[in-house]
């Protein structure tokens, strides 16, 4: 018998979830307890040109909102087992654009994630968008149903880069707690979505989703990477070129998955009084040289 077809739909945009074997199935959420106390939550990498820095402390550390210092509550180094649990999405271009380069990005996708999730703590999901957006896997913690997901996507159609990420946070990453990231495939040329590039970004930064972006650009298909290093730097990730070829891919891929294993976890209580609206987040490190990345904002609880 064919495998039933649900279709999810989202301010006009259609997604259609094919269920396949060992899909997760999702339980009722458990009733969540909100206080009027809203911890934010920033996390960031360090750099020294190419090299990661992993010893400071809270004492390295200073973070501002709208220009206001704020007083670090929490801190963590999110390295090992310890670290916070990852929620992934990986976000394939499946569009006619990048039909010659699908093949590259399924074998480096699937050895991304065999390097990069910790049995049995950190979940991922895989979907696919070209003039749809299909969810292809559910979150799951097993491997090899994440590798048969990946290598059964079919490329073809137009690119809906926008309406893909606003969907994929909406309808997954939102609900999740720890680490939230959407990992995308694409030339980043959108041709057919509905949202706009800001609605995707805002979408991602309400609900402390990281986005990291992997420049893949078919032979005959214009691109614009622009978009993508826009996303990862307003939401504190990072941006790729693959230039096309697998073992690029694979580089991009393994930065990825080292910027992941050195995050930096900062808490604060805002000390602002006002609702509703969006807050500058700046984080400062001692230290010459040094090369902050991290989130741009964030909007406060109440906002429209």
């Amino acid at each position: 018998m064919k495998n039933c077809i649900y279709a999810l739909m989202l301010v006009g945009l259609i997604w259609t979830i094919f269920p396949t074997p060992g899909m997760a199935i999702q339980q009722e959420e458990a009733p969540v307890f909100r206080t009027e106390v809203e911890v934010v939550n920033v996390i960031c990498t360090v750099r020294h040109k190419n090299r990661y820095i992993t010893d400071l402390t809270r004492e390295d550390f200073e973070i501002f909102e709208d220009k206001t210092k704020q007083n670090i509550e929490y801190f963590a180094f999110e390295s090992g087992e310890d670290a916070q649990s990852l929620n992934i999405v990986l976000l394939v271009d499946t569009s006619g654009s990048v039909k010659d380069k699908l093949r590259f990005e399924q074998l480096a996708a699937d050895a991304f994630l065999e390097e990069t999730l910790r049995p049995n703590k950190d979940l991922a999901a895989v979907v696919q968008f070209d003039s749809e957006i299909n969810l292809v896997q559910d979150f799951t913690y097993d491997l090899r149903t994440l590798a048969n997901s990946i290598e059964g996507v079919k490329a073809g159609g137009a690119t809906k880069l926008y309406d893909a990420i606003f969907v994929a946070v909406d309808d997954l990453l939102r609900h999740e707690v720890g680490r939230k990231l959407l990992v995308i495939l694409s030339d980043g040329a959108d041709t057919q979505s509905l949202m706009k590039s800001d609605d995707a970004i805002q979408m991602a930064q309400r609900h402390d989703v990281m986005i990291f972006g992997i420049g893949v650009q078919g032979a005959r298909a214009r691109s614009d990477f622009g978009s993508l290093k826009k996303f990862a730097e307003r939401t504190g990730g990072l941006f790729f070129n693959s230039k096309v070829s697998l073992e690029e891919l694979r580089k991009a891929f393994s930065a990825i998955n080292q910027a992941i294993k050195n995050q930096y976890s900062l808490g604060y209580i805002s000390t602002n009084p006002a609702r509703g609206d969006f807050r500058e987040i700046k984080v400062k490190v001692k230290g010459r040289g040094l090369k902050v990345s991290h989130r741009r904002g964030y909007y406060a609880a109440g906002a429209g």
